[in-house]
């Protein structure tokens, strides 16, 4: 009797472990359930989380049904793009990025491409220097048609900026304008097509100086020292847009392409957009004051810079002969982008600080005809014979009689 009761036992012990044994699992999910092999680990407790406190999700789906009267808080919509002002557009979309490479890219406008034959002969050999310089680098000469269609694209998330490009009433104002877009979306190098490359632009700035430390580029145009400035120059200091480098993204590029959109529709809003009249000058609209204008406001703004006394202005470089970095911009003096126009310090294109030639004819073609016929030239940007000193204006007359 005692080995059947034993064997009942033992039966019945064998049949629950096998029972056990072969039951389901538990269905519920595991907390790695679904995470690739190796990966379980991925799941961290909260910090702070008191021990033996049971792990519970923070927000239980679907949600709970709320009592009676009471609402859902409203869910707040994310600050996107287009939520932003102007220049906060600007900011998202084209980052700035200083310890970046510069872009080898470099930028021309022209109303031919260098393949056309209409391209202009006098063009050919400066256009050509700046490939012979710089080999390597992407060179676009971008037609005034092709330019429409580029900036469409670079600026399709902010489209007040194309809408400003288009209605532009005179070519010269486009070719202002693109040189900042092209220069803010994409960086690199914008030249006028009557530049010519006598350095290469490695060569610009001191080895020693770290790259990753500078974000713009930019040459003294005028720097006239006399009492009647004002007869001839917007600034006192004025800054050149013929040739400018920069890394995408730059502030001066950002705050540029902005104050000229805002400008142009304005001026679009209250009907006055067109050729006969703009309220302001060409240099005053888009060229080198407000040019000048915003690399000033720049160097004097806390919000990139510490600032320590007086603000930066003209006096800070005038009479340079060698570069000045301020911040992550580099200043090149008169002679670096103005060599041989034989006034205002400017050396000969053979000085070593000397890097570009410019020759003045592309603005010209662009836009005398139009100027003779408006009072825009008064007190702005001036053509070449006109950039000479009245007392040297009168010994070339004596000359020609």
């Amino acid at each position: 009797m005692p080995n059947y009761r034993r064997a009942t036992v033992l039966a019945i012990f064998i049949l629950t472990a096998l029972y056990l044994l072969t039951s389901p699992r538990s269905s519920s999910p595991s907390a790695y359930q679904g995470l690739p092999p190796g990966h379980g680990t991925a799941y961290t407790m909260p910090t702070g989380r008191p021990s033996g406190t049971s792990q519970q999700p923070s927000r239980p789906y679907p949600p709970p049904r709320q009592p009676n009267g009471s609402k859902m808080p409203s869910q707040q919509p994310m600050a996107g793009p287009s939520s932003k002002n102007l220049r906060d557009k600007l900011q998202y979309q084209f980052p700035y990025d200083l310890e970046a490479k510069f872009p080898a890219y470099i930028w021309q406008t022209w109303k031919y491409t260098p393949a056309s034959g209409d391209f202009g002969d006098n063009f050919r050999s400066a256009e050509a220097s700046w490939t012979e310089k710089h080999p390597g680098f992407v060179h676009e000469v971008v037609t005034d048609k092709a330019a429409v269609s580029l900036l469409k694209y670079l600026y399709a998330s902010v489209p007040e900026v194309v809408e400003a490009y288009n209605a532009l009433p005179l070519p010269v104002l486009k070719a202002d304008f693109f040189r900042y877009l092209i220069l803010l979306a994409r960086g690199g190098i914008y030249t006028d097509i009557d530049t010519t490359a006598i350095v290469s632009t490695t060569d610009w700035i001191p080895p020693e100086v770290p790259r990753s430390t500078i974000g713009l580029v930019v040459g003294i145009e005028a720097d006239p020292d006399r009492p009647d400035w004002k007869d001839w120059f917007s600034r006192r200091i004025q800054f050149c847009q013929w040739t400018i480098q920069a890394k995408p993204g730059h502030p001066v590029l950002r705050d540029v392409v902005a104050t000229i959109t805002e400008d142009i529709l304005r001026m679009k809003n209250k009907g006055i957009l067109k050729s006969n009249k703009i309220d302001k000058s060409i240099v005053e609209f888009t060229g080198p004051a407000v040019w000048t204008d915003a690399i000033f406001k720049y160097l004097n703004n806390p919000d990139y810079f510490k600032m320590e006394g007086k603000n930066i202005t003209w006096e800070a470089f005038t009479g340079m002969e060698s570069a000045k970095k301020v911040g992550d911009v580099v200043v090149l003096p008169i002679t670096s982008f103005s060599p041989g126009v034989g006034q205002m310090g400017a050396k000969d294109a053979d000085d070593p600080m000397a890097f570009v030639k410019h020759d003045f004819e592309g603005r010209i073609a662009f836009s005398l005809l139009r100027l003779e016929r408006t009072n825009w030239c008064i007190g702005s940007w001036k053509p070449a014979n006109e950039r000479i000193h009245p007392e040297r204006q009168s010994d070339n007359k004596d000359k020609k009689e």
